[in-house]
């Protein structure tokens, strides 16, 4: 998606003195490439002077193009051992939020996991929720691979944060969230009932390609940090064990794929050779227990098929047939059974394109900055009241 296209959504309307409003968007933490931070690269280009505001931000780690960005830090973000590892930081990320200083914005456009819902500013507070902590709402999945030291202190720590992120939820003053199944969790977690606005594929399938070396065309491909919900070994293992298969992981594999010839990880790529890696699949397989997921659409809209776990926000982008097939457990059982129905079916590249169009950028900038509209009038006539 071009900022061409984007300067077509109209302005937010001018404050009483003519002048646009002042957005600052605040992310968790910017120290991995994810679906969370593309949406943050897809809010900054629907407003372009916006301001950037994070508790940590490793730009090696992270997508270069917020390197053109105006991104602001936390006093966190001098220790560079937070920086590699954010889980580290988890008791100190609550207060650092508190502090972080938006400046003279107008709004505030806080994209949250967990922790940008709870910045505290002066002006009204949008929040995009990707998803409740999982740390706090969904421990079982978000635990798993860690040690048990971890665990244990994550245990202690459960209390105080479930306090924390329970005010900082109601505190804001819109909250959005980017799928059904999230709009289920908030309620359940806050009591709070969410629009859902679907996140963009801000990935722009008609932009170059870079071939991967050593890699042939046909494989099965999985996108994914590696975090015990991600089910990347999963995937792995139920490949490892088709020898007529091929898998390529993007993103850092878990221990002990070696054992899998017929398995690739390939741990850091451009989005060009991602486009590529995306294009010369058979089909993309996703069976974590997402929020959203962005990497389905992202592989249809070059005319890539999905097999993806019936669950989830991949509920929301999922026709079974028409772009994708689902398979109703993350075990290599069922995966299996499911990539031998893959291969035997047919999908229209096609079809596949038009259903990805539909989470596009230009229409996720639109609602966002009618929702912002309606946030600051509301705002200016409760002063004027």
């Amino acid at each position: 998606m071009t900022a061409a296209t984007l300067s077509r959504v109209p302005d937010l309307r001018p404050l009483h003195d003519g002048s646009q409003p002042k957005v600052a968007i605040v992310h968790d933490y910017l120290t991995q490439r994810g679906g969370a931070e593309r949406v943050v690269l897809s809010m900054s280009r629907a407003f372009p002077e916006a301001t950037v505001h994070t508790t940590l931000y490793e730009p090696d780690e992270t997508y270069p193009e917020f390197r053109d960005l105006d991104v602001r830090v936390s006093p966190l973000n001098h220790v560079p051992m937070l920086r590699g590892d954010h889980r580290i930081a988890m008791p100190l990320l609550p207060r650092a939020l508190k502090r972080i200083d938006v400046g003279d914005a107008d709004i505030v456009l806080a994209s949250s996991s967990g922790w940008a819902h709870g910045v505290q500013a002066e002006v009204p507070v949008v929040v995009y929720c990707h998803n409740p902590p999982r740390w706090l709402h969904q421990a079982e999945d978000y635990t798993k691979g860690l040690s048990l030291p971890s665990r244990l202190a994550l245990k202690a720590l459960t209390p105080h944060l479930r306090r924390w992120d329970n005010w900082a939820a109601q505190r804001a003053d819109r909250y959005i969230v980017n799928s059904y199944t999230v709009r289920e969790r908030v309620a359940g977690a806050y009591g709070i009932d969410a629009e859902v606005v679907a996140p963009p594929v801000a990935f722009d399938p008609d932009g170059p390609q870079i071939p991967v070396e050593g890699i042939a065309p046909g494989y099965l491909l999985t996108v994914g940090r590696n975090r015990g919900y991600k089910a990347t070994r999963v995937v792995a293992d139920a490949v490892g064990s088709m020898p007529h298969e091929r898998l390529v992981i993007v993103g850092d594999a878990p221990a002990g794929i070696d054992a899998h010839p017929n398995v690739i990880a390939v741990d850091r790529v451009s989005d060009a050779e991602l486009r590529w890696l995306y294009a010369n699949a058979a089909a993309l397989v996703a069976v974590a227990r997402e929020d959203f997921g962005l990497t389905p659409p992202e592989a249809n809209s070059l005319g890539v098929p999905t097999l993806v776990l019936r669950a989830g926000g991949y509920l929301d982008t999922t026709i079974d047939g028409v772009n994708g097939l689902f398979v109703d457990e993350a075990t290599p059982d069922a995966l299996v059974d499911g990539i031998a129905r893959l291969r035997s079916s047919t999908f229209d590249p096609a079809t596949l394109r038009r259903h990805a169009a539909q989470f596009n950028e230009a229409s996720f900038g639109e609602q966002i900055r009618e929702i912002l509209r309606e946030v600051l009038e509301g705002d200016t006539a409760r002063l004027a009241a």
